[in-house]
């Protein structure tokens, strides 16, 4: 049997996502890329696009309260089974949403819990709101850093944080840490604010 070897990375980002938004997913896929070929580890956090959303009447896309579920279930599921619950039950919704393209949420939460190995009552969790305060107060850490005008994913890193990088393509090797280099070095001037251009394109899922 191989021994995995010990991670020695030193340096920890923070990743704050909505299992629903594809843009999240393409850079949470890439960040993952980054941990590869740069000595970077990540915790990952929940943070709440119906809570981004909850002010702005006019947002039909992120309003729904079943759209908490996904959030719930993490964070029921933190609290069950510890931190690394959290990544593998993202990596298990967000390839149903956003790979295999099931936007039936329940079906995507009990799927997913299967996927992850988990126990299925945790679906349950999903239909609750006992974590709400968790996930609020999770989303409230994240905005803290970059402000209210963002989306997700949020990203923080060495004392750094930004929206994004917002990427329609996920970099590989060296590619990947190439972008995150150059990521990290903008974030990094405290008076730059924002870089932007029209998306011709929807991100990618895989």
């Amino acid at each position: 049997m191989t021994v995995p070897e010990e991670n020695t990375a030193t340096n920890t980002a923070d990743f704050w996502f909505d299992p629903l938004c594809p843009f999240a997913w393409a850079t949470s896929r890439w960040i993952e890329e980054v941990e590869k070929v740069r000595d970077v580890t990540v915790d990952w956090h929940v943070m709440s696009l119906v809570m981004l959303n909850e002010e702005d009447a006019g947002n039909q896309h992120y309003g729904r309260k079943d759209e908490l579920a996904p959030l719930r279930v993490i964070t029921a599921a933190k609290h069950q089974h510890g931190d690394r619950a959290v990544k593998a039950l993202y990596d298990a919704m967000g390839t149903e949403i956003h790979v295999n393209a099931n936007q039936d949420l329940p079906d995507v939460v009990v799927k997913a819990i299967a996927a992850a190995g988990l126990p299925a009552d945790l679906a349950a969790a999903g239909e609750s709101d006992e974590y709400d305060d968790e996930i609020r107060a999770s989303h409230d850490a994240a905005i803290e850093k970059v402000g209210q005008d963002v989306g997700t994913p949020v990203v923080a890193f060495n004392g750094a944080a930004f929206f994004g990088p917002v990427i329609t393509r996920i970099p590989r090797g060296e590619e990947a840490g190439t972008l995150w280099d150059a990521t990290v070095a903008i974030a990094g001037f405290p008076y730059f604010f924002e870089l932007k251009r029209s998306r011709t394109e929807a991100p990618q899922a895989s």
